[in-house]
Order: structure tokens, then sequence, then C-alpha cells
């Protein structure tokens, strides 16, 4: 076990050794003065020999998200006479923050996802808190965001430092479900709580009152500091495997209430900002963490009505529409891949009226398929079933690779799109049949989409296999885009 070293060693090490730059930025940034001179000269001078950085700032102040205006701005200076103080100076934080936590290359794998989860969530939060604050002040409003976004520093700062501690604390947490005796781990091998060493390095960083308020009282009735705690228990629930239906109404109505506003509408604004914060992580050069956001509207809809194998998705045009439109967009505008990957399958599942669907990968070999993205009914279950050989040229999947066009296995009648075949590995997936179409990125095939009807025995119609096609050929576009 390691020597009881306690908050302050860790905020040292942190602050000295293993993330100086950031915490230097992080001192610059907070001690500005709000006077228009100085402060803008001294921003500017604190990210201006950081050309990644600029950049990022630069375009998440130009997207549609904070520049409602049609001139783009060009320098942090003019961004911020556009946008504000408050609002570039926590653009710059943000920028600093996710890009010094991210490029850690020296983490294992598994520490690396807790922290890529840990930011995820922190990010939905800061997002979350900003929109519940949305009739206050710039200035409240941008620092409730802040607030929300460090409100756990000191547990990202301390995965991201890597190292063996790190790795075989890790390690020891994902064998225990239990919060409190998580907790109580953490304490013994580091001789503190991460909520105290959050704690020691808002202190030692100047991080603002709101962040120190929020953390020793947060259950003060201040709309602020009510927001922060909020924010953060919901971006947590929702961003469990498995959601806690029974907490996050109770939180739901929490927050709805404090805003004054019905459950529902709430829920809608918290479907809204989960959109939002989707596309600003982009923006902030963050794909890393997109993967790790929840899709609050499909979390949301399991939890209100539960999908039992027996009930049947119908065909949604709607929501197709709406998903078609979310790609014509990626199309246009450079999206991370697994973005795009799970807005085509939402759009299949839910728009098309499937029972599950999925994309199957690769192997770096080409003599497998297997399964990447899973949903539906028995989605994890036909993630076990998918490993597939690619050694029979006749098979369906080497066919569709090979021709680089959508079949539909076992339709009623035949053609070149509709193929009819009688064997075990038909069987095995879908006794109606199912729908293939490939995943490219220009000409090179990287995988395919599946999609099938099993639980509910529905056969498909010539309308769904066409919609079907459309989703994936229009998601390929995207994936081009995404590449170049």
């Amino acid at each position: 076990m390691t020597q009881q070293k306690g908050a302050d060693y860790w905020t040292k090490r942190i602050s000295d050794q293993e993330m100086p730059a950031l915490c230097s930025t992080v001192r610059d940034l907070e001690q500005l003065a709000k006077d228009d001179v100085s402060s803008l000269a001294l921003l500017g001078r604190s990210v201006m020999h950081d050309n990644a950085l600029t950049s990022r700032i630069l375009r998440v102040a130009n997207s549609a998200i904070y520049n409602k205006g049609i001139n783009q701005v060009s320098t942090v200076s003019r961004a911020a006479v556009v946008l504000g103080f408050d609002t570039i100076r926590n653009i710059c934080l943000t920028a600093k923050l996710l890009t010094s936590l991210l490029e850690n290359k020296h983490l294992s794998e598994g520490v690396y996802q807790r922290l890529l989860k840990l930011m995820a969530q922190s990010f939905q939060a800061a997002m979350l808190a900003r929109m519940m604050m949305s009739d206050k002040g710039e200035s409240l409003r941008e620092e409730v965001f802040i607030a929300s976004l460090l409100y756990r520093i000191g547990e990202s700062a301390f995965w991201s430092m890597g190292g063996e501690l790190t790795e075989q604390l890790d390690k020891k947490l994902l064998k225990i479900e239990d919060k409190i005796t998580q907790n109580s781990l953490i304490r013994a091998e580091l001789g503190t709580s991460f909520v105290q060493l959050t704690q020691s390095i808002a202190r030692s960083w100047g991080l603002g009152e709101v962040l120190l308020k929020s953390l020793a009282q947060p259950d003060e009735r201040m709309p602020e500091i009510r927001c922060i705690f909020l924010a953060d228990k919901l971006s947590e629930i929702i961003s469990q495997p498995k959601v806690n239906a029974e907490e996050l109404h109770k939180r739901l109505s929490q927050a709805a209430e404090m805003l004054d506003i019905s459950v529902d509408e709430f829920t809608e604004k918290f479907i809204g900002c989960s959109e939002i914060t989707h596309k600003l992580a982009i923006e902030y050069g963050a794909k890393a963490i997109v993967t790790y956001l929840p899709h609050t509207a499909d979390v949301l809809e399991h939890i209100d009505s539960p999908i039992e194998p027996t009930e049947i998705r119908q065909t949604n045009q709607g929501y197709q529409l709406s998903k078609l439109r979310q790609l014509t967009h990626y199309a246009v505008v450079k999206t991370d891949f697994n973005h795009i990957m799970h807005t085509t399958l939402e759009g299949m599942l839910t728009g098309v009226g499937l029972d599950r669907c999925g994309v199957l990968l690769l192997s770096p070999s080409r003599k497998l398929l297997q399964p990447r993205v899973m949903m539906g009914d028995g989605a994890e279950l036909l993630k076990q079933a998918f490993v597939i050989e690619l050694d029979d040229p006749q098979s369906v999947f080497t066919q569709c690779i090979g021709q680089k066009k959508s079949l539909w296995v076992n339709a009623p009648t035949s053609n070149e799109c509709k193929v009819q075949i009688d064997d075990e590995l038909v069987e095995r997936f879908s006794q109606n049949g199912f729908l293939l179409a490939p995943l490219c990125i220009g000409h090179k095939v990287l995988g395919l989409f599946y999609a099938d009807r099993q639980g509910s025995g529905r056969h498909f119609e010539q309308q769904d296999f066409d919609s079907f096609t459309h989703f994936s050929e229009l998601a390929n576009v995207c994936f081009k885009v995404s590449m170049t």
C-alpha cells in the first residue's frame, strides 16, 4: 500500500511535475483583471505561442454555438471583443485543459479509457450547467461552466499522471462495484479523497469561489451552486452503462423544479444540450471523448419506455429525416468517425424500425469480421455471435464486401441485390433474413452495416431496404469527408 501522502503532496506533484504548463496557464487565466485593456493583452499573450491551442480557440469561437453573427473572427483578442471576455477566457481554459489531459501518450489503455470517460462526463456536466444558467449574465454563466468542468479536476489530474500507482488502482477499482468501497480504497491508496484533492488544486490554482463553494457546500440552495451539483449528478447518471432510472427521474425533477419548468420541458432541453455537446467537443479537437458522450435522447427513451423483445419498433419517417439531416451536415463539416457511425445506426434502428443493427469491422488481415457497435434488442448476444470468418467466397458477407453494394438476404423475390441462401449462418442470425451494406472510405471497404428483425419475426419490405441503403451510402460519404 502507498504511504499516506495526502492532498497537499498530490497537489504539489501535479502542479510542479506532472502538469506545470496547465497549472501556469490556468493561474494566468484565472488571475486576469476584468478591465478590457490589460485583460485582452494578457489573454492574447498567454496563448499566442501555442498555434494549435489558438487554432482550437478560434474554431470554437467561430462555431455556430458561440458565434451567432456572419463575420468570422481571426484573432483571440477580436474573439474576446465579439463574444465577451469571460466567454473567450473560458474557451481558452477549456481548450487548454482538454489538450493537456488528452495528449498524455504514456498512459496504459485502462487508465486512458477511465480518463476519457471522466472528461466526457465533466464536459457534459459543464454544458448542462451552462444551459441551466441561460437566463443569467454572461460572467456568472461562464463561471458556472468552468466550475462544472473542473468539478472533478483532482480525479482527472491524478489519472492523467499515469504510472504504476494509477494502473494498480484502476485494476482494483474495476473489481469493486460499490461506490463507498471504491472511495475507501482511494483514500487508503492516496491518503485523501478525489474531492479533497480537487479542493486543494482549486485553492492552489486560484480557481474561484464558485468552484470552492460548490465542492464544500454541494447542498447550498444558491442557483449557481445548485446547477453545478445537479449537472454533475445528471451527467454521472446518464454516463453509466446501466442507468438508475429512479435516481435519474429524481434529478430531472429537481432540475425542472429549480428552473420552474415541467420535467418534459427540461428533458427536451437536456436532449438538445447533449446534441450541442457532441458538436462542441469536436470543435475543441477532443474527438477522443465523443464516443463516451451519451446519446441522451436514446438513453431517456429506453428509460421511459423499456423496449422488450415483444415490443415492435415501427418505421418512423420523421426520425429518419432528422438523422439523415444530421448526416447531410456531417457530409459538409468534418465529423468524428464514431459519431457518424452512431448517428447512422440510431437512424436505422428507430427510423427504419429494426429490432437490432450494428457495424462489423474487418480485422487487419481482412480475414475476419468483428463487431464494433451493436444496437437494439439482444445486442450483446448478437455481439457475441458476430465473429465471422471470410474464408468462403460464396458467403453473403464476402459478396457484400467484394461487390461493394447492399444485399437483402432471403428477400421474398430475387435480383442482384436480393440473395436467397439456406445455411446455418442465416439461421444463426435471423430466420426472416437480414440486410447488409458496405462501410467504405472511398473505394476501400472497412466493414459492413448489419440489420435484422429477428426479435419481432417481421419481414422487410422494399422501402425498408431502400432506407437502410440510403443511410449506409450517406454515412460512407461522411466517412470519406472525416478522413480527408
